[in-house]
């Protein structure tokens, strides 16, 4: 298979072109040929004309690339080495939606040809490539796998935001359902990540690898959000606690804040779907999972208490939140905690606006309801940075003062300022 991807003989697929699979997808297009299917005709067309709809790439990473784009399913028939890159959430009651993985399986299924190789990476539980997804391959296209046709598992490890961290700068895991199929995914991924290639022994460690990947980080800041609720009782700056304990060589440092995004506050939940549908309860990474889960609760009623401290009303209090993005300098919102703190907020009758320089106004008002304003006012009661964006970073107690009503208070939920000392405000963080 690597032989003919290298000739051009044969071409790869990548379907689903999102934070995952479009740089993937261009990264292949450097040596390869490559067909990059996504189910909306929206995003193909910007990404036709040079544009990634999420906005992580400029536009020259499009250039001198051989890659056709299409939301057409059909054209999938003409690739050989198919990469499902699709996104993998929770629903509402925090249980895996594998609807997207599995349209993509039949999709893939349709296309399949003797010889051809399908590699999953999306996040998922162990198994689910295996019990879930290879049936629907067989089924769609007729073929056996071993006889006819070879899957594997490599986990995605995209970092949005990272432009230093690009995905050819990471070690990549790789896996296959036998031997040559594991030797020909490691070579064709070897082609384009420089950091190495790490060969897994079986798909299902692929798959458990990449799942505690992010849920051991969501452990870790789940502990140091617990801690931020106890020291914030009594009086005690979790930073400089933080701080202290990293002089010790052993000590890991995490810092609190909220745990959104479409990895770290949803992979843990695949795990404990599978472990209980195995008949086990998990116990640490659930307790995990409603401390990280709670943290906008928790943030909305300090707010409150702090409100009423100065003897205001919280009916009469306007709030400007800074931050809507998942996370620092990316226009994700895909599970923003901050959307939840801003509806926690609101149930006390508070006023709340939002602004955020990355998030499209578009996108939060579809998914969340919620909407950005234009402008900044100068009379809010408090201000909540909740992402700790590059163009936050310059601003100080004086911008917020002038934005604000006399005495009022600024919550640094990322700590990216310094706790002000005599400024006439009334400084909190986690």
């Amino acid at each position: 298979m690597f032989e003919a991807l290298q000739q051009r003989k044969k071409k790869i697929s990548v379907i689903g072109l999102g934070y995952v699979g479009l740089p993937l997808a261009l990264e292949f297009a450097r040596d390869f040929e490559v067909i990059g299917f996504d189910i909306s005709e929206d995003r193909v067309a910007l990404m036709k004309q040079g544009i990634d709809p999420s906005e992580e790439l400029d536009s020259t990473a499009f250039d001198n690339k051989r890659i056709t784009f299409t939301a057409d399913p059909a054209m999938l028939k003409d690739a050989h080495f198919h990469i499902v890159a699709v996104p993998t959430p929770v629903n509402e009651s925090k249980v895996p939606n594998l609807s997207p993985v599995l349209s993509a399986s039949h999709a893939v299924g349709k296309a399949l040809k003797k010889g051809d190789y399908v590699i999953f990476e999306s996040t998922v539980y162990p198994g689910c490539t295996e019990e879930d997804c290879l049936p629907i391959l067989e089924a769609e296209s007729g073929l056996k796998l071993g006889t006819d046709f070879k899957i594997g598992y490599s986990p995605e490890r995209i970092n949005p935001g990272d432009k230093e961290r690009t995905i050819d700068k990471i070690l990549k895991i790789v896996s296959g359902s036998d031997e040559e199929a594991l030797a020909e995914i490691a070579k064709t991924y070897g082609a384009i990540i420089t950091a190495g290639i790490y060969q897994a022994p079986s798909i299902k460690v692929a798959e458990a690898a990449k799942v505690i990947e992010n849920t051991q980080r969501d452990l870790n800041i789940s502990f140091v959000n617990e801690l931020a609720i106890i020291f914030d009782k009594m009086g005690i700056d979790t930073n400089q606690v933080l701080d202290a304990a990293a002089t010790k060589w052993n000590f890991i440092k995490f810092t609190p804040g909220l745990v959104g995004g479409h990895c770290i506050g949803v992979d843990p939940y695949y795990l404990t779907h599978k472990a209980k549908q195995l008949g086990y309860d998990p116990q640490v990474i659930l307790s995990g999972r409603r401390i990280n889960d709670g943290m906008p609760g928790f943030i909305a009623k300090r707010l409150v208490q702090m409100l009423i401290q100065k003897g205001k009303n919280p009916g009469n209090c306007k709030v400007l939140i800074m931050g809507i993005t998942f996370k620092e300098n990316v226009a994700d919102i895909r599970n923003s905690k901050v959307a939840e703190l801003a509806r926690e907020i609101m149930q006390f009758s508070i006023n709340v606006h939002i602004t955020d320089p990355h998030a499209s106004p578009n996108e939060v008002a579809k998914e969340y309801k919620l909407t950005l304003v234009d402008n900044i006012s100068d009379d809010y009661d408090a201000v909540l940075v909740a992402v700790n964006h590059n163009e936050y970073k310059a601003y100080d107690m004086g911008y917020f003062k002038s934005i604000c009503k006399t005495d009022p208070v600024i919550m640094d939920i990322k700590g990216v300022y310094p706790a002000p000392e005599g400024a006439g405000i009334t400084y909190w963080r986690l």
